[in-house]
């Protein structure tokens, strides 16, 4: 591994566009680990740059994330700044990171390396490279560990975010990304993540879970493709593992009894899950597929409590207030300043001697309006965070969600003149667009005789803003669609013709989405409802986003109403589309793309996902905004049998298929078509000018397929499917019992009548009507009607 020497640093401006600041299963198999000490075996030389991404305050009073590349040579650094735009794009998106996004500086270190990549990469019998931090997988190549536990070098590490001013190990968190496109990483004193792979951006929030969460793991095995063991010990002191069942839980009030029942942000209902801890059986988590089992998913209600506490907890909600160290006079103006939540404002109250004092959560608070009486008088502002993401009253009057600030006021005090200039000290960060439903923050200089007046206006029309006028939340200004101009002015009411005015520009638009699926056996369209397509086997899902603003933009889908889902492609390719079927597919012992339910582990016990399902999408812009929510309906039916025989271009003459299965793929038929009894056909846009008749047959698939000629099939003992294409004649379906699987007739244009009696289970349409020139009777009667 390449040894960590200390190289010269240089400090860089943030940029807007380089950097800016800023869901089908696939099973989060990352390890809780201790920092992994690597051994030096070269020198790495090259200058390290700081380059702060997004700076909201002073680092000593902010939680501040630095991420560090290992392993991009200099000619590579451009690849390491689009991985951290893509990392920090996908976080910005997950709570309760989105909403406490402006308690984070954020800072990336760029140190070229001397070679490309990392250690063991893929293999143990890769090559040792010579890096700066020393990142390896296999747990920096040790033979005993697993590939994906990616360490570093925690000395190295600790070096370089050192060189970033006024960080240190108590306020900040450390993310080192390896140039690797590799499925791996690590949580612990330092969080770890590879770079390039198609899940990487996943990786992240989930390693944060653990390194600034302290959560576990709620995946049921520790290697892949091999389900742990039955847990053994008492109840677990994690947060979001028990033992206790859902009612010992709601009545000892312990645990997550708050959340029990509520609609999880990861999907299905906060309950009761078995597995978790790397054990099977015998423990239960919150939710089934939050992101500490699950990447692509959200963090469930009680991992987002959690979080929530342990973000706020890292700076102060209340930043900074007249000084109170000694009595102040009754002849002044007390303030304080908070901080500033992306998504709703903090609640500030003042009391006088314990009575409040209204103020509409005013930041300053005038004391001369009182009309104090005569002595000393105790003056409190407190502020409390009120987010609904805390249930749990103890976080909530905890030093991380409420701060409280005391004065002795004094009225035989008189306040000495502090000539004060009107001014902005801090505000929104303004060198990239706010997003349409974010809360905009200006904060102010604070003499101690007048409070200056904060107005705000859009597009030059003044925006209403009663009570705390240093917060804005754009959730309650009509926005139309398109870029707006924002404007916060602040006046000093002793000098009139005094003023100073920033500005954000207000992205307003939302991006726009498309899917595109690979081709279906038959697309169904109205008016005002969404497309409808009937898959016979596995299919493929893109989704393409577009926005006006540079930077990463998220895309995410769900599964008939499941928790939203990222979108990453395919975990072996981040280019190629998801893939989905009725099982899933098995990729490094997990699970990837079950329809329908999902399945996390080859040992889950769920349900095919053949039927009918719906999947909404929309994706996310790096201002924040969520677009409008697409969706469409698709139908999944089993593959066809495998062919035995299959028959191209034209057939002459009767066909008779009296065993196996023959497949007609594209085939002209000029004759009968007979399947006898046992035996299975399955035309797949062919041609056959004459009857197709069915008696006794195993299957019978007529799948986007012209018959010239009636089609009468009886006694199928299987699968009867009737999909897209026409039937230029009458089209029978009698007596075919076919298990669970009902007899299909669905899209298909018939020259004649449609008649279907004795069928078991009944016929379906699969919502996709048939148009059909004569009657439609008997189980089909409704088969031609939307």
């Amino acid at each position: 591994m390449g040894r960590s020497r200390l190289p010269s640093v240089v400090m860089r401006r943030p940029r807007a566009a380089a950097l800016t600041t800023a869901v089908a299963v696939v099973t989060a198999a990352l390890l809780t680990a201790p920092t992994a000490h690597a051994t030096p075996t070269t020198p790495a030389t090259g200058a390290a740059t700081v380059v702060p991404i997004q700076v909201t305050g002073d680092p000593a009073t902010r939680f501040n994330l630095v991420i560090l590349g290992d392993g991009y040579r200099a000619g590579e650094l451009a690849t390491f700044r689009r991985h951290v735009d893509h990392h920090l794009n996908v976080l910005w998106t997950l709570e309760p990171f989105r909403s406490y996004r402006n308690y984070l500086n954020v800072y990336a270190v760029e140190v070229p390396s001397p070679e490309s990549g990392v250690d063991c990469d893929p293999g143990l019998d890769a090559p040792r490279r010579d890096t700066p931090l020393g990142m390896g997988f296999w747990g920096g190549c040790d033979p005993a560990s697993v590939q994906r536990l990616l360490t570093v070098d925690g000395a190295a590490a600790t070096r370089y975010a050192d060189l970033v001013p006024g960080t240190t190990t108590d306020n900040r968190q450390i993310l080192a990304v390896a140039n690797s496109p590799t499925y791996g990483g690590a949580g612990g004193s330092l969080a770890t993540v590879s770079g390039g792979n198609a899940l990487s951006a996943l990786i992240t929030p989930h390693e944060l879970g653990h390194s600034l969460g302290g959560l576990d793991d709620e995946y049921d095995y520790y290697q892949r493709g091999v389900r742990g063991g039955p847990y053994r010990g008492g109840e677990p002191e994690s947060i979001h593992h028990t033992l206790l069942t859902e009612r010992e839980m709601a009545e000892q009030q312990r645990k997550w009894w708050r959340w029990l029942g509520e609609p999880s942000e990861s999907g299905g209902v906060i309950g009761r899950y078995e597995g978790g801890r790397y054990s099977g059986t015998g423990v239960w988590r919150p939710s089934e597929h939050s992101l500490m089992k699950t990447l692509g998913y959200y963090f469930d209600q009680v991992s987002r409590e959690r979080l929530t506490q342990r973000i706020a907890a890292k700076t102060r909600i209340l930043q900074d207030g007249t000084p109170n160290d000694r009595p102040v006079g009754a002849d002044r103006v007390l303030w304080v300043r908070t901080l500033h939540p992306l998504s709703h404002e903090l609640d500030v109250t003042w009391a006088v001697d314990g009575t409040p004092v209204p103020t509409a959560h005013s930041r300053g608070l005038d004391l001369r309006a009182l009309d104090l009486s005569p002595g000393r008088h105790t003056v409190t502002a407190t502020v409390v965070d009120p987010t609904e993401f805390v249930r749990d009253p103890a976080i909530r009057s905890s030093a991380a969600l409420t701060q409280v600030r005391r004065w002795t006021v004094d009225t035989a005090l008189t306040t000495p003149p502090a000539p004060t200039p009107v001014a902005f000290t801090h505000t929104t960060p303004r060198n990239a667009p706010v997003g349409a439903t974010d809360v905009v923050y200006a904060d102010t200089t604070h003499p101690n005789d007048r409070v200056p007046r904060v107005t705000w206006a859009l597009d030059g029309r003044p925006v209403a803003n009663p009570g705390n006028d240093r917060d804005l939340d754009l959730k309650d200004v009509p926005l139309t669609p398109g870029r707006h101009t924002l404007t916060a002015t602040v006046r000093d009411p002793a000098a009139a013709a005094s003023a100073e005015t920033v500005a954000w520009t207000v992205d307003a638009t939302g991006p726009a989405t498309r899917h595109e699926l690979s081709p279906p056996l038959l697309t169904v369209r109205r008016p005002g409802a969404p497309p409808e397509y009937i898959m016979n086997g596995p299919f493929t899902m893109s989704l393409t986003a577009r926005d006006d603003s540079p930077g990463y933009v998220v895309r995410e889908f769900r599964t008939d109403g499941d928790g939203w889902y990222h979108y990453f492609g395919w975990p072996t390719d981040p280019g190629a589309p998801f893939r989905f079927t009725a099982d899933g597919t098995e990729i490094d012992g997990l699970v990837y793309g079950k329809l329908g339910r999902p399945r996390l582990s080859p040992w889950d016990d769920v349900p095919p996902g053949y039927g009918r399902h719906t999947i909404d999408y929309r994706a996310i812009d790096p201002a924040g905004n969520v677009g409008g929510i697409g969706r469409f309906v698709v139908t999944l039916l089993p593959e066809p049998p495998t062919c035995t025989t299959t028959v191209t271009g034209r057939h002459e003459g009767p066909l008779t298929v009296a065993a196996g299965t023959t497949c007609l793929t594209g085939a002209t038929v000029n004759g009968p078509v007979t399947v006898g009894p046992g035996a299975a056909l399955v035309a797949t846009d062919a041609t056959v000018t004459g009857p197709v008749l069915g008696s006794g047959a195993r299957v019978v698939q007529l799948l986007r397929s012209t018959v010239r000629g009636p089609v009468r099939i009886a006694g199928t003992t299987e699968d009867v499917t009737i999909v897209g294409g026409r039937v230029r004649g009458p089209l029978e379906l009698t007596g075919n019992a076919t298990g669970d699987r009902a007899a299909t007739v669905a899209g298909t244009a018939v020259t004649g009548p449609l008649s279907c009696s004795g069928n078991v289970p009944a016929p379906t349409s699969l919502h996709a009507p048939s148009t059909v020139t004569g009657p439609a009777t008997g189980q089909c009667a409704t088969f031609d009607r939307p």
